[in-house]
Formats: C-alpha cells, structure tokens, sequence
C-alpha cells in the first residue's frame, strides 16, 4: 500500500521489532511457572493461551493471561500510533505475529486471538468492543472458545469495513485471516464434534 512508502526505515525496524518484542513475552508460561502450576506447553492443548491458562485450575491465571495479552497487543499499537498509522499498523501485526511464533519459545506460541483484540482497542475501537461482544455471547451460547474466537475474528473485517477507513479494513482482513488460519485444528475438532467446551483443551 502506498503509505507504507512514506515510512522511514528506522521506523519500520523500530515496529516491527517493538511488536514482535512485546508479543513474544509469554504470560501464560510465566505465570503458569511463578505460581508452581507446571509447564504449560504439557498442559491440555500445549498452547500458551488464557484458556489453556484455565486448565491449570485457576481462573486468576487465565484472567491475568487474558488482561495481559490483550494489553500487549494494545500497547504495540499504541507506541505505532505516536509516529503515524502506518507504523502503528506494522507494529500491531508484528504483536500478533510475535504472540504466534515467539523465538525464544521455538516459535510455537499461542493463537493471537486476545493479542488481536488488544491491536483493535487501539486501532479501532469499536470494532475492538464489538468483537468481544461477540465472543462473549458465543462463549455463553455454545460453550466453545474456539467458536467464539473463530466467529468474532470473522466478523471482524465486516465491523472494520462499516467503521473505519479502508486502510484499517484491509488490515483487519490481513490479521483475521493469519488467526483463523492458526484455528485450523480447532475447526477440525468442531466439525468432527471433538472440540472441549470452556474449561477443556481449546484456547484463545
């Protein structure tokens, strides 16, 4: 897009690596270690997510997951938004990759779902609130984390398309599209009928 042209180098570096810093910081794993609940990447689906969080047996942990990938994902966003919008948008999808494959985690990290709506809070907060409205009715409704993600990441390009610019909506379109692509096997469980409901294996 042309105004990522307009970006400076530096600027560009300095997204992308703010971003894929602060996504890359796993909370669930810390907290799950510092409050002696074991190693998560054992645990339920492996993943470092606020709902895998919940299989340790605490609903604290999992909130605490939940607050800080959201903010995380916020955070990134908002330095990106001190110099411009492109370079907020380069950041918030750098969170969310980081969030995904984190380094020092061997690239297998959690689903960015939390991590996205943290970037939307920022970015565009209407859709932000809408696609947690989403999820939490889903969640009541059905009882899948997994559902509800996959629905209020999907819907969530629709949201962007009516209240924000183009630029925005295309982005939404970007990251919703990488975060479903990392449900795959959530959707394989859904169809077949074996996906755990709230409190089982699925995450965000």
């Amino acid at each position: 897009m042309v105004i990522f042209l307009e970006i400076a180098p530096d600027q560009i570096l300095f997204a992308l690596g703010i971003g894929y810093l602060l996504g890359s910081i796993p909370f669930g794993l810390l907290l799950t270690r510092l409050a002696g609940r074991g190693e998560l990447r054992k645990l339920g689906s492996g993943n470092i997510g606020a709902t895998n969080v919940l299989r340790s047996g605490s609903k604290l942990l999992a909130l605490l997951t939940l607050l800080l990938d959201v903010s995380k994902g916020a955070a990134a966003t908002a330095i990106g938004l001190e110099f411009s919008l492109p370079v907020s948008l380069i950041a918030g999808g750098s969170v969310v990759l980081g969030h995904m494959f984190p380094l020092w985690l061997g690239f297998h990290g959690g689903k960015g779902v939390a991590t996205m709506l943290g970037v939307f809070l920022v970015l565009a907060t209407p859709v932000g609130l809408i696609a947690i409205v989403i999820w939490l009715l889903v969640a009541a409704v059905f009882r899948y984390s997994s559902l509800a993600a996959l629905v209020a990441v999907g819907t969530a390009p629709l949201s962007a398309y009516f209240l924000s610019n183009v630029t925005i909506a295309t982005f939404t379109i970007l990251v919703a599209g990488i975060v479903l692509l990392r449900h795959h096997a959530n959707v394989r469980r859904l169809i077949k009928g074996g996906e755990p409901k709230i409190g089982g294996s699925a995450m965000l």
